[in-house]
């Protein structure tokens, strides 16, 4: 028994090897945690995560295909676009009068990676 397997809730059995994704199995080190808690802190706002959900159903996404979306004032969604690029989310790019936007994949890939369930 591990130091660990005191904090267990009573009454409840603690973690094992067998505990189904990557956070239960691998405690996360003090770089990674730096690193992704601003992109789950980004995508802890539910308008940001819809955003961030509608950016990823396409390989890139016009803002003016996103603000009709949403019953909010387009400086309101500039400043959650604002939040999901600098936490590394999504990126863009200027094309005369309007940003596109797409999701980057390695993000995506640590997020899911970190949470991924791989048992039964």
């Amino acid at each position: 028994m591990t130091r660990l397997d005191t904090l267990a809730p009573a009454g409840r059995e603690p973690a094992t090897a067998a505990a189904c994704c990557a956070l239960a199995k691998t405690p996360v080190s003090v770089a990674e945690s730096e690193r992704l808690a601003p992109i789950f802190k980004a995508l802890g706002d539910p308008v940001r995560l819809r955003l961030a959900s509608l950016i990823a159903a396409a390989p890139e996404v016009c803002v003016c295909e996103i603000s009709p979306l949403f019953e909010l004032s387009s400086g309101t969604i500039s400043h959650h676009l604002k939040t999901l690029r600098e936490a590394g989310l999504v990126g863009s790019e200027r094309r005369g009068t309007y940003v596109y936007y797409w999701i980057e994949p390695e993000v995506l890939g640590s997020l899911s990676a970190l949470l991924a369930v791989d048992c039964c």
